[in-house]
């Protein structure tokens, strides 16, 4: 494959790439924090538009490795490129890491999962490096034991364990114990000689409320987690565990700050994330060995004084709390590399904070910060600096000696220009400014080589400069929401881009230089002024996903048969009158919309579109269901809502063909009533009914075994049918605004199936009683004329054997044995109880049997009023 094509990854998070390096310091200090503490590490949430630019590893300078199963052959390059700090120490795949970590049967693999929660909050390895790690710590575990490793750890979480596992440690000698997921409360039974071989103890989400009293006597405890529980208090008998190097008790309800476990000497990492904290003590100092601490989340509203003192202290995580300011004592934390403050209140920073020269990361998001200090390019050695959603008007120019930065977010603040001396940062591949009041882009952005992913969106940026094309290695350019007129065509030479966004611009024109960026996958040009689909988008032959939505284009040229790749095709909102029948030659496209056009009719060549899957064609003008739509048999979710077009009002049975729907949008129509075959969509998990005029649900519909979403509001329904209840998946439900008697409708404004279906089955033994005690009362009432005149009106034959036994059956007996043959038919026709109480009474008023008729009357309001 040709390096062009291989070059084509952007880094998915800037963040991620630092923590290697400033991590792998950490995993050479001495100490057991060497083997575990290191697996540590924040999944990565990419964004839509970053996925799909991860299809094509980067392997030229950014060194990104697709293949993580190499990791345990190439450690000791591995271990170089850690301590040089090669940013492409990025795992392109978590999910392969992790079958890696399962395979190895190391108790790292367990580690992995027991710190899964932690790893949100500390952020703190790279997945590479928790990759090494783990198989670091297995071959460790088998060359200096002998043993595999797995002969020390028992993972028994989610196994619904109610009582300690006790009789595991009479099969093997275990150190590494995971409990999580079950509801464990106490180690009652457990023999006190043999937990203290314990090393590791997970028991996450148990539904603790309180501290097993047992865990004072495992001594030997390195690392315990009781996070996602509801601990209120830790008691202080925890400071006899002299051994333990992580503490995690993240996701509890512990308000006050655990007494005892100042005396935790080894104690390297505590988390309590996500708790209640209101005061940190002062002689928490005394943890001289702190290397990483995490209170995110908490109510802490002066910054802890006792943290200053933490002389070992790399990592720090406040985020969350209600923190205005930062005490000058901060300037003790000489070896703070990482500092997260994000969502606090913060509204300035004290100078002393710059004093903190091994700093390589500070987050600051969401606080009121108007102005950072000049002291700033004392920071030397930071390679992220994240100041989103705050309040500044500009960046001090000196921020230009911080030559090391990699990633330099500014969004949602009031900047109207960049920071000076930008092409300074030759480091810099990840620049975010989104939604500032930037009014250009400056020629010297030039200079950063490096630049991986710029951001500019919601600006007021009228162009970009050609220069623009000498950043060779940028992968990802948004610049959606300005004011730009006219195509950038710099762009068009950057031969690593592969996402563009530039969606909310006044752009009418698309030059014929794109045609030249053919390893772009991902484009987004919505809402500009485009009049036409340009054949030079049809050059584009790997383009995954294209949005053209919001502009005025018409017709589709024949060339679009050239972009085989698409896979996602958004033209909403444009003047489409007639379905284009070009679309239909993509073969591989998956998702489709039309939404918001005055499309009529749809042709039957769309079958040809094999792998469709998503299509929404809501708000045009069809007067009829397209039927055409039946042929498409992988196509799992349909949009036909149609909230601005022509009103459908039937459906027809020919729905039944899609048997993978998975989603059906039919709301805001005038449909009045749903196809009898609708039981036939087995794979139907969503339906959006709302707004429309149906009055009655067919027997059928209690077939959808899948359904889980299911909103009927807004139609003509009276009843529901009782069978709802075997409906066992459904989650959300939605009948509000409809005429409901069955059940009244203030018993469905909760939206709780078991109500509804409780009163329903309560309500259906209720009508079958009443239906029996009005058999009753027209056997023991009926005239032998009105007989046979009820039994005409409910069409019921009278067979030879009733007229043989007319004269020795009495007429009760014969209008009781006919009235159950009546009803037994016509429960076959799904006919409810209350609809043949119904039936019947109306069928004796036609005869004028009202003495029968006073007495069903009397009957009814009796039971009326008994309260139900």
């Amino acid at each position: 494959m040709p390096e062009k094509e291989d070059t084509s990854e952007e880094v998915e998070d800037i963040t991620s790439q630092f923590r290697n390096k400033s991590k792998s310091q950490l995993v050479e200090k001495p100490g057991f924090i060497k083997g575990t503490s290191n697996l540590l590490k924040e999944g990565s949430n990419g964004k839509p538009l970053e996925q799909i630019c991860e299809t094509h590893p980067r392997k030229d300078t950014l060194d990104i490795r697709d293949d993580t199963s190499s990791l345990g052959s190439k450690s000791k390059k591995n271990e170089e490129q850690r301590n040089t700090f090669q940013s492409s120490e990025i795992v392109t795949s978590y999910d392969s890491l992790q079958a890696i970590t399962e395979t190895s049967q190391s108790p790292s693999s367990s580690i992995t999962e027991m710190t899964a929660e932690y790893e949100a909050s500390v952020d703190f390895l790279s997945h590479e490096t928790l990759g090494k790690i783990s198989l670091q710590l297995s071959e460790e575990n088998q060359k200096g034991l002998g043993l595999e490793s797995d002969n020390f750890t028992v993972n028994l979480k989610a196994k619904g364990l109610q009582e300690f596992p006790k009789d595991i440690f009479k099969i093997k000698y275990v150190k590494y114990l995971y409990l999580d997921e079950n509801q464990i409360k106490s180690f009652k039974g457990a023999d006190s000689s043999d937990l203290l071989g314990l090393e590791i103890l997970s028991l996450q989400n148990n539904g603790l409320s309180s501290f097993p009293s047992e865990i004072q006597l495992l001594h030997n405890l390195r690392i315990l987690n009781v996070s996602h529980n509801q601990i209120s208090h830790i008691p202080k008998e925890i400071s006899q565990l002299g051994n333990i190097r992580q503490l995690f008790l993240n996701n509890n309800d512990i308000e006050n700050f655990p007494s005892g476990l100042e005396s935790l000497g080894n104690l390297e990492i505590l988390s309590l994330a996500k708790n209640k904290l209101r005061h940190i003590p002062d002689n928490l100092s005394s943890l001289k060995k702190l290397s990483v601490l995490n209170l995110g989340y908490n109510q802490l509203t002066i910054f802890p004084k006792a943290l200053c003192f933490l002389s070992k202290l790399i990592s720090l995580n406040i985020t969350g709390n209600l923190i205005s300011s930062l005490p000058k004592e901060i300037r003790e934390l000489k070896n703070l590399e990482k500092l997260l403050m994000d969502h606090n209140k913060l509204t300035f920073l004290p100078v002393e904070i710059f004093r903190l020269f091994k700093m390589q990361e500070l987050q600051l998001t969401d606080n009121k910060l108007e102005i950072i200090s000049h002291k700033i390019e004392n920071f030397r050695e930071l390679r992220i600096l994240i100041l989103d959603k705050n309040l500044l008007k500009e960046i001090p120019e000196k921020i230009s000696h911080c030559v090391m930065l990699e990633c330099l977010s500014l969004s949602d603040n009031k900047l109207t220009e960049l920071p000076k001396n930008i092409h300074k940062f030759k480091n810099l591949r990840k620049l975010n400014v989104n939604r500032n009041n930037i009014v250009r882009i400056p020629e010297d952005i030039s200079h950063l080589n490096n630049m991986l992913s710029l951001e500019f969106s919601g600006n007021i940026i009228t162009d970009v400069p050609i220069e623009i094309k000498n950043c060779r290695k940028i992968t990802k350019v948004e610049l959606s929401y300005n004011k730009i007129m006219y195509f950038p065509v710099g762009l068009c030479a950057l031969d690593s881009l592969y996402c563009l966004s530039i969606n909310g611009n006044y752009i009418s024109e698309i030059p014929v230089d794109i045609s030249f960026s053919k390893q772009l996958l991902h484009l987004e040009f919505n809402e500009n002024k485009l009049l036409i689909f340009s054949e030079h988008l049809c050059s584009l032959i790997n383009l995954q996903y294209l949005d053209l939505g919001k502009n005025q284009i018409r017709n589709i040229p024949p060339s679009i048969s050239n972009m085989a790749s698409l896979h996602v095709l958004i033209l909403c909102c444009n003047k489409f009158v007639t379905f284009p029948i070009e679309v239909c030659t993509l073969a591989n496209l998956q998702v489709l919309d039309f939404s918001e056009n005055q499309i009529q009719k749809i042709p039957s060549e769309i079958c040809n579109l094999k792998g469709i899957q998503k299509l929404n064609i809501s708000s045009n003008q069809f007067i009829y269901f397209p039927i055409e739509l039946s042929q498409l048999q992988s196509l799992e979710e349909l949009n036909i809502s149609q909230i601005n077009g022509t009103k459908l009002t039937r459906l027809p049975e020919e729905l039944s063909n899609m048997t993978q729907l998975k989603g059906l949008d039919i709301s805001n129509n005038a449909i009045r009533e749903i196809p009898r075959n609708i039981g036939t969509l087995r794979s139907l998990v969503s339906l959006n009914a709302h707004n429309n005029q149906i009055s009655y649900l067919p027997p059928s519909f209690l077939s959808l075994n899948n359904l889980q979403q299911l909103n009927l509001s807004g139609n003509n329904l009276t009843a529901l049918p009782s069978g709802i209840y075997n409906l066992f998946s459904l989650k959300d439900i939605n009948f509000d605004d409809n005429p409901l008697l069955r059940p009244p409708m203030e018993m469905c404004k909760g939206k709780q199936l078991y109500t509804i279906a409780r009163y329903l089955q309560r309500a259906d033994e209720r009508d079958e009683k009443i239906l029996e005690k009005i058999f009753k009362i027209v056997a023991n009432n009926i005239t032998e004329t009105n007989f046979q005149f009820l039994c005409q009106k409910l069409k019921l034959a009278i067979s030879e054997t009733d007229r043989s036994t007319k004269s020795t059956v009495s007429l009760s007996e014969r209008v009781q044995h006919a009235l159950d043959r009546w009803k037994m038919e016509s429960n076959n026709l799904s006919l409810t109880t209350a609809a043949l109480s119904d039936q019947l009474t109306r069928a004796l008023t036609m005869i004028g049997a009202y003495e029968i008729m006073d007495k069903i009357t009397a009957l009814k309001l009796f039971t009326c009023a008994i309260k139900f």
